[in-house]
């Protein structure tokens, strides 16, 4: 009942009366007061006025199915699932990939208590001022592609924030979202395969929208920012999520088709890696070299201080200049 009368402001762009309101629901005004009120405490601004009723002022910056559009036709984020807390928006998703959820499934979290970003480290994603979320994708694909399907991630990343903020971001391979030479966000993928064939996938992002500065512990807090910190104002999650998943729908579309190619030169336009100086540190070996260009299957392509070219696909990279390697 709740939702239908947030759906009628929404309709009616203007006041509405208690009666009008009972007579369309055929709920008592008592119980529309009530309701009125329980979305109040949820952060919209619902204006009332004793001659005229009820108006929608503004609605909140809600991640929840209520407030994201998603246009006809488009699977990614059709099905969502919001928390306000959760322990890890990827471990939920694989938990409800097991089970057999739809392709295309969002979870969202207002705060993820144990996040996680790739080689086992915690990300820091215990406010509300960022987006936290994991796409479950049922791709036919062979398992040795899974890198694209991060790379590809990246893209829609990058891509949704420049089409919404108008701000161009880079990309440090394989996962990296810069801003400024600092970190805006990451990406982890996991997958359930057998040895020719994916079960699922599971794309876990995470973007620091609206922080401030002093909201990053001290062990991040020369490394990372926000797009507030860069704009110097607050942005719309939701808007922003909208965009972002526009964006993976377009390009899961061409990796399904086999534009892989296509995928990786878009990529590399953004990349902050490729080009560059870097350090690889890989199962306890240390690289040094100049980072080339991006496999067919996703693997970095390093030419090594020693003379050797090396396709890399996991480890710690490190670019100098950027985030601390000087």
């Amino acid at each position: 009942m709740k939702n239908l009368i947030l759906e009628k402001l929404k309709q009616k762009k203007e006041y509405m009366s208690g009666e009008e309101l009972s007579q369309l629901l055929n709920v008592s005004r008592t119980a529309i007061w009530k309701h009125i009120n329980e979305l109040r405490n949820e952060g919209y601004n619902i204006v009332s006025s004793t001659k005229k009723g009820y108006i929608l002022a503004e609605t909140p910056d809600l991640l929840d199915s209520r407030e994201l559009r998603i246009p006809k036709g488009q699977i990614i984020g059709r099905e969502l699932v919001h928390f306000n807390e959760i322990d890890s928006t990827n471990n939920y998703a694989k938990k409800i990939a097991n089970e057999g959820c739809q392709h295309g499934t969002i979870v969202v979290a207002d705060r993820q208590t144990m996040g996680r970003g790739r080689v086992g480290r915690q990300w820091e994603s215990f406010s509300s001022e960022g987006l936290w979320f994991s796409i479950v994708l049922r791709p036919d694909l062979e398992p040795e592609y899974i890198q694209i399907v991060t790379l590809a991630a990246a893209v829609a990343v990058v891509e949704g924030i420049l089409e919404n903020q108008g701000i161009v971001c880079g990309i440090k391979w394989p996962n990296d979202i810069i801003l400024d030479n600092y970190k805006l966000g990451g990406i982890l993928t996991e997958l359930s395969a057998e040895p020719d064939h994916i079960n699922y996938v599971v794309v876990g992002i995470g973007i620091n929208i609206n922080q401030d500065k002093n909201a990053f512990g001290d062990e991040i807090k020369n490394k990372a920012t926000s797009l507030k910190i860069h704009t110097g104002k607050r942005i719309s999650r939701v808007r922003l999520l909208e965009s972002i998943l526009s964006k993976f729908e377009q390009i899961y579309s061409e990796l399904i088709q086999g534009k892989t190619k296509e995928i990786i030169n878009i990529w590399s336009k953004y990349s902050v890696t490729i080009g560059k100086e870097v350090r690889i540190i890989f199962k306890g070996n240390e690289y040094v070299g100049l980072a080339q260009a991006i496999s067919p299957d996703g693997k970095l392509i390093v030419k090594c201080n020693d003379g050797e070219f090396r396709e890399i696909s996991s480890g710690e990279i490190q670019v100098r200049g950027l985030l601390g390697y000087i």
